[in-house]
């Protein structure tokens, strides 16, 4: 039986090329083939790669680099911007990205996440209509979610 891993956060080095939006208390580096090595080494088959929201925001083009030079290995998930107007076209062209299983909302009290947002309902509509799950980042905020989650009875939510 297949081993994947439910989360993991591949993600390069702080550098001019690719900045980090914040710098926390993680290694300065866990690249993808860094994380290959590693599943390798415990006898991980795959993981669900999530782009790093506290390093690269809503960028999520590194997990596609990793996901591309590791396919097979990884499924993505991106996080998506409820403030963006343009969300629903971001969400459809995700759709068509290789490896991709799913989107994510920032729900975090401490990122400012806010359920009743109405960017969120966008999404969640968006996230149903292209058959994506909806991975929610909530903690601290976890008694918001039934209302979102009752307000889109046909979106799947993991959270």
């Amino acid at each position: 039986m297949p081993i994947i891993d439910s989360q993991v956060h591949a993600y390069e080095a702080n550098t001019p090329k690719r900045p980090w939006h914040s710098v926390p208390n993680w290694p300065d580096h866990v690249t993808g083939d860094e994380m290959v090595a590693a599943m390798d080494k415990v006898g991980v088959d795959g993981a669900i790669f999530i782009s790093a929201f506290s390093l690269y925001q809503y960028d999520a083009s590194y997990a596609v680099e990793v996901q591309r030079a590791h396919p097979g290995r990884f499924a993505l998930i991106k996080p998506v911007n409820p403030e963006d107007p343009a969300v629903a076209e971001t969400i459809a062209d995700w759709k068509k990205t290789p490896g991709t299983v799913g989107i994510r909302i920032m729900l975090k009290k401490e990122v400012g996440g806010d359920a009743n947002h109405p960017g969120v309902d966008h999404i969640a509509r968006a996230a149903a209509r292209h058959e994506f799950p909806v991975n929610l980042s909530c903690a601290g905020n976890l008694d918001a979610v039934p209302a979102l989650i009752d307000r889109h009875p046909d979106t799947r939510f993991i959270i």
